[in-house]
C-alpha cells in the first residue's frame, strides 16, 4: 500500500471550487512534484494535507490511517511535516532552538517536571540538543547553532526550515517552493540536499516549485494542476511535452 493515498479530494470556498476530484498516490521514499500555474490550487492541496483546511469531499489516508479533517497537530504526529513558501522561522531564537521546536512533538514530560526542572527534564533537554545538533550537521548548519535564525543568509534559512520539519520525524515531507529566491548555486546545493534527505531519512517528499528545471531535475513523478483539477501526471519528459501542460502555462488552447 502507498504511504499516502488521496481520493476524490476537493474543497470549495463559498461558490468557488478551489480543488476538485484530486487523486494522488505517494510511495514511501519517493520524490514527487506538484506543479501548475499561479492559482491552480497547489498550496490549497498542501493546506488540506496538513489540516489547515478541511476538505469538503474525498479522503486522505496516510500509512493506512484516515487523517481526513484531522487537526494540524494530529497530522504532524501522524507523520506529515511541511515548509512554507515564505520562510517561517522563529527569527529571534537560535538556530539550535528552532530545530528543537520540531522535536517537542516527540518529547513527553509532566508540567511539574518542566517547572521544577527535575533531572528527567534536564536529561530530555540534553537529548534534544544532541538530536538537533545531529540534524544541523547534516545541513552544514552546526557551526551556526548559536546564531539567531535571522542572522543566517537566505539559503541557509531555507535549509534550517527543512531541518526543523525533519525534526518532527515525518514519513512525508511537503516542501512549498523550496528554491524560491535562490541563486543557481544555492538551487543546485538544495537539490543535492533534498536527495540526501530522502536517502538518509527514507522520507517521501512532495514539493511545489515554479522552477521547472528544479522540478524536472529532482522529481520522479510530477502531477500538474490547473484550475484545481489534475490535467497531467508522469515523469519529467512526459510532462514537458504534454500539450495540456504547455497550454496551461502559456495560456493557449488545448
Amino acid at each position: 500500500m502507498a504511504l499516502l493515498e488521496v481520493s476524490n479530494l476537493g474543497i470549495a470556498f463559498g461558490g468557488l471550487q478551489a480543488v476538485s476530484q484530486l487523486d494522488l498516490k505517494i510511495e514511501k521514499g519517493h520524490l514527487y512534484g506538484l506543479i501548475g500555474p499561479n492559482g491552480a490550487g497547489k498550496t490549497t492541496v498542501f493546506n488540506m494535507l496538513t489540516g489547515v483546511y478541511k476538505p469538503t469531499e474525498g479522503n486522505i489516508v496516510l500509512d493506512d490511517n484516515d487523517i481526513t479533517g484531522a487537526t494540524p497537530e494530529a497530522i504532524s504526529k501522524a507523520g506529515i511535516a511541511r515548509t512554507f513558501q515564505n520562510i517561517r522561522l522563529f527569527n529571534d531564537m537560535t538556530v539550535l532552538d528552532n530545530v528543537k521546536v520540531g522535536l517537542h512533538n516527540q518529547v513527553v514530560y509532566g508540567m511539574w517536571t518542566g517547572i521544577l526542572r527535575l533531572p528527567s527534564f534536564r536529561e530530555k533537554e540534553h537529548e534534544m540538543d544532541r538530536r538537533a545538533m545531529k540534524l544541523l550537521k547534516i545541513f552544514d548548519l552546526d557551526a551556526e547553532a548559536n546564531y539567531k535564525a535571522s542572522q543566517l543568509p537566505y539559503g541557509k534559512q531555507r535549509k534550517l526550515e527543512i531541518a526543523r520539519a525533519l525534526a518532527t520525524n515525518p514519513k512525508l515531507l511537503l516542501l512549498d517552493e523550496p528554491a524560491a529566491g535562490m541563486n543557481p548555486n544555492e538551487t543546485e546545493e538544495l537539490m543535492n540536499t533534498i536527495h540526501s534527505v530522502r536517502d538518509q531519512f527514507g522520507v517521501a517528499i512532495l514539493l511545489i516549485e515554479h522552477d521547472m528545471n528544479f522540478v524536472m531535475g529532482i522529481c520522479e513523478e510530477i502531477t500538474v494542476l490547473d484550475y484545481g483539477r489534475v490535467i497531467a501526471r508522469g515523469d519529467g519528459k512526459t510532462i514537458r511535452n504534454n500539450p495540456k501542460v504547455i497550454a496551461a502555462y502559456l495560456g493557449g488552447d488545448d
